[in-house]
């Protein structure tokens, strides 16, 4: 109720987002119907400062008639929640922020903690990791650092790839064709080298028609694992002041993501 109510559905929603299902439920709609949320195969994290909350009696007669386990967060080791708990997590006796007028700080800012604590507690028990932290965090800006390489790579014909003995027009009309201002070399299905709008520019003389791509690329590019997550690819391209990165496996490309691709989704 009250305070500890707000502090429940924080931590609630926590552990909901750190791997451990969970819902809040009103004490006082528990007794009006909400106790059918409430099943065997649930534990119930009960919080009241005083432990002797009275909206509480009929959920914590319904956890017992069930055998449902129930923790209690208080402050008084002798209360009835703490002495019907199956654990009771009893927090040291404190004043609150204000003696003039006492409203919940200190002691919601203690169970807030404690909550939170048990929340990672918990994620790591079950073995809880980015990637399955990613998968329920799909929107936002968080979702979107956490998505792959692969998530947001060019695929296919939009892999823009030519041979080392390619003639430079051939090498021209792929970076036009592929419209990310660059080109990957490979050779034997592997990259050796990138030819970049820059590279041509540099090269743009008349005598750069008759050579070949071997001859103007940059040997050995930068280059990032598809199952990467986008922060790294977007770390190398800040560090290394470029835009794009091809994506390898075992020396092969299978992929390419460009900054416009970050950007569009969501990263920063």
């Amino acid at each position: 109720m009250g305070k500890s109510g707000h502090i429940a559905r924080k931590i609630a929603a926590t552990l909901a987002s750190t791997g451990t299902p969970a819902q809040f439920v009103h004490p006082a709609e528990a007794s009006h119907g909400d106790l059918g949320m409430i099943i065997e195969t649930d534990c119930v994290l009960a919080i009241s400062r005083s432990g002797e909350t009275g909206e509480l009696s009929d959920l914590l007669y319904h956890c017992h008639r069930l055998g449902i386990p129930l923790i209690g967060m208080t402050f008084k080791p002798g209360s009835t929640l703490a002495n019907t708990s199956t654990a009771a997590l009893v927090l040291p006796e404190c004043g609150e922020a204000s003696e003039d007028a006492p409203a919940p700080t200190v002691s919601t800012t203690m169970c807030l903690a404690l909550g939170d604590a048990l929340a990672v507690a918990l994620l790591k028990a079950r073995g809880f990791n980015k990637d399955n932290f990613g998968a329920i965090h799909p929107g936002g800006k968080l979702g979107a650092a956490l998505k792959r390489v692969r998530d947001v790579m060019r695929v296919g014909a939009n892999d823009p790839l030519i041979g080392p003995d390619a003639p430079v027009p051939q090498a021209i009309a792929a970076i036009s064709a592929g419209g990310m201002g660059a080109v990957g070399v490979v050779e034997g299905g592997k990259l050796i080298g990138i030819i970049t709008d820059g590279d041509l520019r540099r090269e743009l003389t008349p005598e750069a028609f008759g050579k070949t791509a071997r001859a103007i690329m940059t040997s050995g590019p930068k280059v990032i694992a598809p199952d990467a997550p986008v922060a790294d690819a977007i770390a190398i391209m800040n560090e290394k002041r470029i835009t794009l990165l091809f994506a390898v496996e075992d020396g092969k490309p299978v992929g390419v993501v460009h900054m416009h691709d970050l950007l569009a989704a969501g990263v920063r």
